[in-house]
């Protein structure tokens, strides 16, 4: 069996890249909300980037994190290899604060099945309205 020292382990461990996960989006296109009564909408378009390996499904779900109870809803999407989601995949309801800018915040889950086997998870917030 071959022997290796630690500087060699560590330097290709070093050498090995590592990525992670990563989701963007933007308000564009949204009609515009702050009456505290959100409007049920098709979703932003997502750009994704190193989806991990073997997923088959990308759960979204939105959080306004003033108010974190308030379910924004979310959707499931299949999963080909895509780097774009484009809007019309899934509908929720929309930001729509009644007071000043708030902080939304979507997760969007990598999984291998449609209901589980979560691979990763990425997290991108804006503020609404900018």
């Amino acid at each position: 069996m071959p022997k290796f020292s630690l500087a060699a382990v560590v330097a290709l461990a070093l050498a090995t890249p590592t990525f992670a996960f990563e989701i963007s989006f933007t308000w564009d296109g949204l009609k515009s909300c702050t009456s505290g009564n959100p409007n049920t909408v098709a979703n932003p378009r997502f750009m994704l980037k190193d989806v991990p390996e073997g997923t088959k499904f990308i759960r979204f779900k939105l959080v306004d994190k003033n108010v974190p109870d308030f379910n924004h809803g979310g959707g499931v999407v299949a999963y080909s290899g895509q780097t774009v989601i484009e809007p019309g995949a899934f509908k929720y309801k929309s930001p729509c604060p009644p007071s000043g800018a708030h902080t939304y915040e979507w997760t969007a889950s990598a999984q291998s099945k449609k209901s589980g086997g979560k691979l990763g998870v990425a997290k991108a917030a804006r503020k609404y309205p900018e």
